[in-house]
Formats: C-alpha cells, structure tokens, sequence
C-alpha cells in the first residue's frame, strides 16, 4: 500500500515545481477569492432544505441572512434584527428589525417575511431539519412592518443562537421554493453560476445595504475531497483558503512563509454512529463492546493527525455542563470479547461501514475497522460520494456503522428526534431533554446536561470518538477568515486581501 504522507509529498512537490508565482496571482485579484471545500452541497443551496453542513458554508451569510449572527467566539449579534427584548419567563421575543432591506430580486425584507421563513419552517411538510424549533412557536406576530414578535411555547435558553443558524435565515416567499438552485437572500453575494461536481460562484451584490464595506467582487468554491489533492491546490495558489482542510497538510505550511496556518477550537462531535434499529446492533452489549474495541486516541492520530481530543458522549470539552464521560465505555479488548460473548454473538460478525468522502472518515475508518478485526468484527469498508450518504445512510438508514462530524453546537436534541438515521428511540431521554429545555436556570441545566451525557455514554447510543480541531490554511495575506468555529461557515462579508 502506498504510504499516505509520500503520496501528499510527492503532489506538494510537483504542486510546487509548476506553480505560478504566488505574489504575481495574489497580486492580480484582489477582490476575487478561490475557497477550498471538501464536501459539494447536496441536495441544493437552501439551508432549509437539507442536512448538509455544506450547504450553510456557502450560504449562510453570503446569500441568505438571519435575524441573528453567530460570531467567530460564539456570541450573538444583531444582523436582520437591530435589536430585541425577552420576556421575564423567557418565552416572549420581540424583534426590531432593520429598515431599508431588499432581498436580491427587489422585494421588501419586513415582519412578514419573517413570519413566512419560520411559519414555513414549522410546516408539516417541511424538510427543515431543525423543524422542532420552529414547531415550538405558538406564534409568529408581524406587529409592524418592522416589528415581529415570536411566542414560544416552551422556553430555549438557546433560542437566540439557533436564530443565527443556516435553518433560520430569512426567505422571500415568492421564490422560496426555488432556493435550492436559485437562491435569493438578502445576503452581500448572490448566486453567478454552479458547476456541478466542481465549484459554486458567488459575485457581490450591488443592492446589498453595506455594499462598500465588502471588499470582495467574487467568490469560487471549489470542491476537492482528495487529501493530497487539497494540498497540491493550495501549492499551486489555485486556492487562496482552505477553511477545514486535512490536518495532515499542516506540517508542510507550517513552514512555508507563503501561508498562514489556523488552528481552531470547535464543538463538533466526530462519531462512528451505529444503526440502533439493525440486529445486533440494537443489543447495548454489541453497541458497548464495538465501543470498547475502540482506542479512541489512535483514532484521533489516524484520523485527524493528533488535532482532536477523545470524548465519550456527544457533548465536547467548553461546552456548558460537559462531563468526562470517556471512561464509561474505555478501551478494553478482553472486554469488548466478553461482551460479544455474552450476547451470543458468533464471530466473524459482519458490518458495513460506509464512509463519505472527507479524509477524517475515510482515514478513521481505516484505523475502526482494524480494531474491530481484533474482536472479530469485520467491518466492510465501502467508500460512499457525499449525495449517496445523504440519501442512503442519513435518509434511508441504509447501513450498520458509519463516521460523521455532527457540527452543530447545540444538538443533543437529535436523540429525542423520531426516525433520525441512527435509530435511538428512549422515551426517558426525551423526557430529560425536554427538562433541560425549560430549566430557567442555569445551575439546573447544567445537571440535567450532565445526565444526558451519560444516558447516552451507558446506552452506547453510537461510537462517540473525539473533538476535532479544524485547520484552515490560506494565503498570508488574506485577512477576516475565522480561527475558531462554533458553527460551520465561511463568512465573507469581512474577508479582503491584505
């Protein structure tokens, strides 16, 4: 087998030999950018038409807008929203909005397409993923044209984050059902051209409210899920940042004064998620002994070059009321056996392990499948594109084990979600979630937080891995681009060359 760090040599090597002089391009487009992506959005480019991560990372922000923005630390700032006001039970908010607003086709931006956005969302026949937000809403009042009120049904001590995510941005009702190929938002870019399989191209646009303040004329995003590939792109200066690249390009740059290296914090969870609904995986002692075969630091090495750090439940290190939960199921091979054992389990047992294309997966599952081969497990490796996981293992539930980074902050609530792809379905852990949902205070949530961590750690509900760090690598003198992510997205209304 070719070794994986001379095959990314031998292409920065190559890169390097034939490439253009990196001052001279950066010279020639100062107000074009080339951002380097792994994953192509699928199914479209509306935030609230599917799953993808990838989606918002071109989107949100850029085209479509929210009455809430998520800084690069976490906070909460006012974006389509001036301000806003919270009643004492913490239910009731009231959103000022700002005035002036067009969205890109030249309707008016006010309350009642706020109201449109979240009713809509809320639907019985929406795909929004974060549809139980929305369905929380009693009501969605448009007070004014510039004033709409959101009464909650329960209070969500998150509420004003969840405001700034991709699922909540704000649509024009009349081309809402268009936004997945022909997006309009109120954003500082709109949509130039989409060339399937290889890049998206976004062009600043001139209606945009702040329209001097963005220093960017156009955007490319190119789409490159090769490890050694993103390298070499990145040497040749055909990409001037590569937000979230592979970890195992760090060294090469580090030392290079033509790049600037990033390495940042992230509440991402990256999980071997188990099917809970396929036999035998839906025995919590087959669940608990493929965690136990798991040496959760090996596959941090192998996976994400050591840039990570091992957790034990879907909750991160930073995170309010984290919990140490990764000694409830350590690395133990005996024991991983005894389990097995003891659930009548003959081995070989055969699993499909089905992995999309970002390097963290393909590389983990190289490193999972042969600890598991210790036990006796074979997990059959099959190499998925980015639309089939989506369709197959995320939709259909089509798989026994599969590698994925969950990216979203706050989204233990997938687990009181019925019919999520992994299958877990524990009335008691809706309960307590529901609890944590409406505990005014903060100490309170901070307890039941720490039990859900470790309901789902004792339950094995999936493989819980490790924290990534994500790495982005860019040109020195791109200035704006965010180190740390609390939530996935290139936010280009800052970026400029320096």
């Amino acid at each position: 087998m070719v070794n994986r760090r001379s095959v990314l040599a031998s292409a920065a090597a190559s890169a390097a030999l034939t490439s253009v002089p990196f001052a001279a391009q950066a010279q020639s487009r100062k107000s074009t950018l080339v951002v380097g992506m792994a994953l192509e959005p699928a199914p479209g480019l509306d935030p609230t038409g599917g799953a993808a991560a990838a989606i918002g990372e071109i989107a949100l922000y850029n085209i479509f807008e929210t009455l809430t923005k998520i800084n690069q630390d976490g906070t909460v700032s006012p974006l389509l929203a001036e301000s806003w006001e919270v009643s004492p039970d913490l239910k009731t908010y009231t959103f000022r909005l700002r005035k002036g607003v067009k969205f890109h086709n030249g309707e008016p931006f006010n309350a009642n397409a706020v109201k449109f956005s979240f009713e809509r969302a809320a639907a019985e026949k929406s795909v929004n993923k974060d549809k139980r937000t929305f369905a929380k809403m009693e009501r969605v009042a448009a007070i004014d044209d510039h004033t709409v009120v959101i009464l909650n049904r329960e209070l969500d001590p998150e509420f004003l984050f969840l405001m700034g995510q991709g699922t909540a941005v704000i649509v024009e009702p009349k081309s809402a059902d268009t936004n997945g190929t022909k997006p309009v938002g109120t954003g500082p870019f709109e949509l130039e051209a989409w060339n399937k399989g290889s890049s998206v191209v976004l062009k600043k646009w001139a209606g945009y409210r702040n329209a001097a303040a963005i220093k960017l004329n156009k955007v490319t995003f190119r789409f490159i899920s090769d490890p050694a590939a993103q390298v070499a792109a990145l040497l040749a200066g055909d990409i001037d940042a590569f937000p979230r690249v592979t970890p195992r390009a760090v060294p090469q740059f580090k030392t290079n004064g033509r790049f600037q290296v990033l390495v940042g914090g992230s509440r991402a969870k990256t999980i071997l998620a188990i099917n809970n609904k396929k036999k035998p995986l839906d025995d919590v002692r087959v669940r608990k002994a493929i965690l136990a075969a798991i040496d959760r630091k090996a596959v941090v090495e192998g996976a994400g070059d050591g840039f990570g750090v091992p957790i034990g439940s879907h909750y991160v290190p930073g995170a309010l009321g984290f919990v140490d939960t990764t000694g409830i199921n350590p690395f133990n091979i005996d024991k991983a056996k005894a389990l097995l054992a003891e659930a009548g389990i003959k081995t070989p047992l055969e699993l499909s392990l089905k992995l999309p294309p970002p390097p963290y997966a393909r590389q983990g599952g190289e490193v999972i499948a042969a600890q598991l081969a210790k036990i006796g497990i074979v997990a059959k490796i099959e190499n998925v594109e980015w639309a089939q996981w989506l369709s197959g293992v995320y939709g259909s539930k089509n798989y026994d084990l599969t590698i994925i980074s969950h990216v979203e902050p706050f989204d233990l609530g997938n687990y009181a979600k019925p019919g999520y792809y992994w299958g877990y379905e524990n009335p008691k852990f809706n309960e307590l979630f529901d609890r944590i949902q409406s505990a005014p205070r903060e100490a309170d949530r901070v307890k039941l937080l720490g039990e859900a961590q470790r309901m789902l750690a004792n339950e094995a509900v999936n493989g819980f891995l490790y924290q990534p760090q994500w790495i982005t690598i860019a040109n020195k003198n791109v200035k704006g681009l965010w180190k740390d992510v609390p939530y996935f997205v290139n936010d280009l209304s800052a970026v400029s060359w320096g």
